[in-house]
């Protein structure tokens, strides 16, 4: 298991050095991930609240079912939409990274968020967001959550 992997993977223990380096490496995990996609998709994906929806697509076309997101060979793709889902929400609303590995009742404990988009913040978890979409099937979930996000910050 990579430690990309690991961000997707709650029993693993991580330190801040790894969450780190997940950061770090982010530009080329997203280049990798759009190397992996259609063309016809990569090509849109340009951090726009459009391109979620395009995205969640192909998400909803590849996992049927929320189970289907669970499997432990789906860790580096889920990791990558993650990822780009986590980007996206970065690049339209602002904030920056962030990890909480000390308190393991939050809910998002271990897990990569973005926060610092407004002075008192929910963390917004893009794996969640992806794996929801799963489940709720819409279509423009995760695009919805963020464009709710936008008129609210707007305020």
């Amino acid at each position: 298991m990579t430690k990309n992997e690991c961000m997707t993977d709650r029993t693993t223990t991580l330190t801040n050095d790894d969450f780190q380096l997940w950061v770090f490496n982010m530009d080329d995990e997203l280049d990798a991930f759009k190397a992996t996609l259609p063309v016809e998709l990569a090509k849109w994906l340009d951090y726009s609240v459009e391109s979620l929806t395009l995205l969640e697509a192909w998400i909803l076309n590849r996992y049927p079912t929320f189970e289907d997101t669970e499997k432990k060979e789906e860790a580096q793709v889920l990791d990558w939409l993650a990822r780009y889902v986590g980007e996206t929400f970065r690049k339209q609303i602002g904030g920056h990274w962030d990890i909480d590995l000390e308190n393991k009742k939050n809910v998002y404990y271990g897990l990569p968020v973005i926060t610092g988009f407004e002075e008192k913040p929910t963390p917004v978890c893009p794996l969640t967001l992806v794996t929801a979409s799963t489940d709720r099937r819409t279509g423009d979930f995760i695009s919805g959550v963020l464009e709710r996000m936008k008129q609210r910050l707007k305020k």
